[in-house]
């Protein structure tokens, strides 16, 4: 029996969506390494950049957005307490639960980490011919409204940040409430 055209453009599909994937995960793994980041662990850069973006967070909260258990998170956010990164309080609605937020030094580091990763990937854009770059600019805000309805480690927060604007989080399947 021979595969039916539905068939065989699901195939295609499937075969695209992979790449598209594989090549979004080596574009963010390419992109990572930065000379002003270097001390940090892909870790804790993406938590402190959680704490800069959203903060000031409960310790809750961060664990939730960035998909780690509270073990894991303690050790991460005294890195990056001792670094001088973050710094935490008591939370003022109940002195026993904690808040982070980002500290100057953290903000500045994640500035140029962002500078960094830009300057990076511009530099290799530039290498595109003239072409390339117009269908990559052309493809961008497709690629942000895909990134902005995703479900993954960042919730109900995703891109829009703290007000939960793209709605109710979406759990991958197998994972608890």
């Amino acid at each position: 029996m021979r595969p039916t055209l539905n068939t065989t453009i699901r195939h295609n599909d499937t075969d695209q969506m992979a790449r598209l994937r594989a090549v979004i995960g080596r574009l963010s793994r390419r992109l990572r390494p930065t000379s002003a980041g270097s001390e940090l662990t892909p870790s804790e850069t993406s938590i402190l950049f959680t704490i800069v973006k959203l903060g000031p967070l409960g310790l809750s909260e961060v664990a939730e957005i960035e998909s780690v258990n509270p073990t894991m998170l303690s050790r991460i956010t005294a890195q990056l307490l001792d670094a001088g990164l973050i710094s935490r309080e008591a939370s003022p609605g109940d002195r026993r639960a904690a808040l982070v937020k980002a500290t100057p030094a953290g903000r500045r580091m994640r500035g140029r980490i962002h500078k960094e990763r830009t300057a990076a990937l511009g530099a290799h854009v530039e290498t595109l011919d003239e072409e390339q770059q117009a269908a990559l600019w052309a493809a961008l805000p497709v690629l942000e409204a895909l990134a902005a309805q995703l479900p993954g480690p960042r919730g109900q927060h995703g891109p829009q940040g703290r007000q939960g604007q793209q709605g109710p989080p979406v759990r991958p399947q197998g994972q608890r409430p």
